[in-house]
């Protein structure tokens, strides 16, 4: 039995009453990526496929030497040039500006931002539709921290992660109570990297955005917020990358606290 098919999976995904005629753009920003990005592919493809749902996954990589480019190019072969988009950059210029370039090339009336290294798994984007589709939602999110979504949504699981020391956490909680005390933007996991967007109001928010390092999903959230979009969260569980090394240093922590100190000041 496909275990995707299940009862309690089906479940946990959502089913759709009627035909969803919208068309959804991933756009995955990668940076030596060369073993995740076939069975990331294939996860999302699987997702999309189970749930009759238009897609195309708009690969942004930022010349990396291990190979990622060559392996886009042969799953563009396998899946087809309309759902596998490889449109690379000429260095490594942050993740920000990654999701500002694959912007210029979806074609899908939403668009979905997350990392191709598994620490966020395509199961949880039929919940984020399913939510989005119920109450007409501008953005929905993954939340870490959550048991519950918000909007409610029948059927979720509490949120959480997996694979981090005590040390990585607390960083990462700690992040979310300094933006959420100073800023109070509504939403529980101000750092995360999981998320469903309109396309007219990504395009928007993202004119407005000036971080481009890892402050970059925070203050999407709080621009969000401030120009009056609705926001719902989805819990999802967060697993720390299979393949390769986490991307975040010292220096994105410091630019993170500098990030909620300037949008204290100016949103």
């Amino acid at each position: 039995m496909n275990p995707f098919e299940s009862t309690a999976s089906l479940k946990m995904q959502g089913q759709y009453n009627s035909l969803n005629t919208h068309k959804y753009s991933v756009i995955l920003p990668t940076y030596n990526e060369r073993k995740n990005l076939p069975i990331i592919v294939w996860l999302l493809a699987k997702v999309f496929q189970e749930h009759q749902l238009a897609w195309e996954i708009i690969v942004v990589d930022d010349a990396s030497p291990d190979g990622t480019q060559e392996v886009a190019q042969e799953l563009a072969r396998v899946y087809g040039e309309d759902k596998i988009v490889l449109k690379p950059r000429a260095g490594k210029l942050g993740l920000g500006t990654a999701y500002i370039h694959g912007l210029n090339f979806c074609t899908g009336d939403f668009v979905i931002i997350m990392d191709a290294d598994f620490s966020h798994h395509p199961k949880f984007i039929p919940q984020f539709i399913r939510l989005q589709q119920a109450c007409n939602l501008d953005i929905v999110t993954g939340t870490r921290y959550r048991s519950t979504s918000t909007p409610s949504l029948s059927e979720t699981r509490p949120g959480g992660v997996h694979g981090w020391d005590l040390k990585r956490k607390l960083v990462s909680r700690g992040a979310n109570f300094l933006a959420a005390t100073v800023l109070n933007p509504g939403v529980s996991d101000l750092t995360g990297s999981f998320r469903l967007y309109r396309l007219s109001v990504l395009r928007h928010i993202i004119t407005l955005t000036q971080s481009r390092g890892y402050v970059f999903q925070m203050e999407m959230m709080v621009r969000a917020r401030a120009l009056g979009y609705t926001v719902g969260e989805v819990p999802i569980t967060f697993v720390d990358r299979i393949f390769g090394e986490s991307k975040l240093g010292a220096d994105e922590v410091v630019g993170y606290a500098k990030g909620v100190w300037s949008l204290f000041t100016s949103v």
